[in-house]
Order: C-alpha cells, then sequence, then structure tokens
C-alpha cells in the first residue's frame, strides 16, 4: 500500500514539473505594427463644381415684320445653316406694298415737274417696301441646331411676341459654365501669378455629364468674370469643350472637374487612417 502511494507521487511530480516547463516554453502574445516612413512629394487632387451648359451662340428668332405665318420650313430638333429661310409670313401686303413704291418711283421720275425730293422720298419708301418683303422670309443667323417651335402654321406674328418663333443654338462647341469661391479663385490666382497666367496655364478640366458618365473630350477655362457676385461671394468662370459628336445640348447641366496639383506635401495612404 505504501509502495503505490509512493508511486503515484512520483509520476504527480513528474507531470507538475512537465507542466512549469511547458509553460516557460510558450511566448507571451505581442503584437506587431508595419511601419511607413512618410516622405514629402507631389499630388494631383480633382474637385467638383455644378456647371450650366450652354451653346457657343444661342440666338432667339423673331420676326421684324407681322403677319401670318404661311410655312413653317424646318422641324423641331432639325440642324439649320447660317441663311437658311425657316419661316415665310404672308407676302401678299408687302408685295403689293413694294409694287405701289416702285410704281411710284417711276411716277416721279417720269414726271419732270415733280422735285427732287419727292422722288427721293418714293425711292426710300421702295427700299422700305423692299426691305418689309425680304422680311418675310424668316432666315436663321447662324448655323445650328432648332428648338421646339411653339407656333403653327396661321398663327399671327409680330416682332413684340412673347416667344420666338425658334431658338437656335450653334453646339459645335458648348461652354460651362460653373462658380468658385472667392478664395478658391485667390488661391488659384496666387499658383499661377495672375488671372491671365492662370487662364492661359491651367490644365485641362473633365466634364461628368448628368448621367454620371465622364465626357470623352477634355475642355479648356477661357474665361473667368472680372467681379465677385455680392450675393454669393464667387466668382463666374467658362470653360469651352468640343462638341463634335452633338451630344452635349444647350440647356443641360453637368460637373466640372478641376485637377489641382500640390508640391512638396506629405501624403499618408487612407488604409493607415482611422
Amino acid at each position: 500500500m505504501r509502495k503505490s502511494a509512493f508511486v503515484i507521487l512520483v509520476i504527480g511530480a513528474i507531470l507538475m514539473t512537465a507542466c512549469k516547463e511547458g509553460s516557460k516554453s510558450a511566448p507571451k502574445g505581442e503584437t506587431y505594427y508595419e511601419t511607413l516612413e512618410v516622405e514629402l512629394s507631389d499630388r494631383t487632387l480633382s474637385t467638383g463644381y455644378s456647371a450650366a451648359i450652354s451653346g457657343v451662340q444661342t440666338v432667339e428668332i423673331r420676326p421684324q415684320v407681322s403677319g401670318m405665318i404661311t410655312d413653317i420650313l424646318i422641324e423641331e430638333g432639325e440642324s439649320v445653316r447660317k441663311d437658311q429661310v425657316l419661316f415665310i409670313i404672308d407676302q401678299t401686303p408687302y408685295k403689293a406694298a413694294y409694287e405701289i413704291a416702285v410704281a411710284n418711283v417711276k411716277s416721279a421720275q417720269n414726271d419732270l415737274t415733280d422735285a427732287q425730293a419727292r422722288l427721293a422720298l418714293c425711292k426710300a419708301e421702295e427700299v422700305n417696301a423692299s426691305n418689309n418683303l425680304s422680311y418675310t422670309e424668316v432666315r436663321s443667323p447662324v448655323n445650328g441646331v432648332a428648338s421646339m417651335i411653339p407656333y403653327r402654321v396661321g398663327a399671327l406674328v409680330s416682332s413684340s411676341i412673347s416667344q420666338p418663333l425658334v431658338t437656335v443654338s450653334d453646339d459645335s462647341r458648348v461652354y460651362a459654365y460653373f462658380s468658385m469661391a472667392e478664395n478658391q479663385m485667390l488661391d488659384m490666382i496666387k499658383q499661377y501669378g495672375s488671372m491671365n497666367n492662370a487662364i492661359r496655364q491651367m490644365p485641362e478640366v473633365e466634364l461628368v455629364m448628368s448621367n454620371g458618365d465622364l465626357y470623352e473630350y477634355p475642355g479648356k477655362i477661357n474665361a473667368i468674370s472680372g467681379t465677385i457676385s455680392e450675393s454669393t461671394g464667387a466668382v463666374s468662370i467658362r470653360a469651352v469643350f468640343n462638341n463634335r459628336n452633338h451630344l452635349l445640348r444647350n440647356g443641360g447641366s453637368g460637373t466640372i472637374v478641376i485637377p489641382v496639383t500640390i508640391k512638396d506635401c506629405i501624403v499618408i495612404p487612407q488604409s493607415a487612417t482611422y
């Protein structure tokens, strides 16, 4: 019995010793963090500004004489050329006036007893009648795309109508107008030395269209307003874009993205921030 108890004590002592040795060999828990050496470098950041899009030339076309529309020679949304006839206003009264003016000139020329003043007056009336007759053909002053037409054949129009006959927008190129805070504008001028230098040297800008897609052609800032809005404290800026595919339309909207280069800055990876 004593022999068995002794054996049990010896086995227990061996097990306890093994446990103590095992606990001494286990490494303590430690946490390691990677380190990054931060250096100065140049980085380009992008800033977005809401923009309104306009054709480089948008013209509201109104009649110069009064009368009833007898013909509409274009379709809504159609491309038109400069000097193309778009509308015809009833020519009957103007043709009659012109014929009378021509007859009066001939009469004054044949009547030797008439004074030169009457002849001059008749010629002036002839010119005026001729101009009015020509104005019955309403032409486009620019190349562009026609808007919707609020009038139809038979409508009575005059030079004082509230809505134009049609609006023609030259959208071969488009302007994107946006505003920049005064302090940002001052920083930009300070960076480039002057406003003119800023316009010449600023990098190309991009346009994000209203559907979120990036417009394929870059643009260039070509005008900065010389005044600051008293109500908003912002400066109006204009960028121009090539619109050879006519994807951008007058009255549209988008976001101008301007790259800004910051030199000798400390760059910390986003993954290292919390």
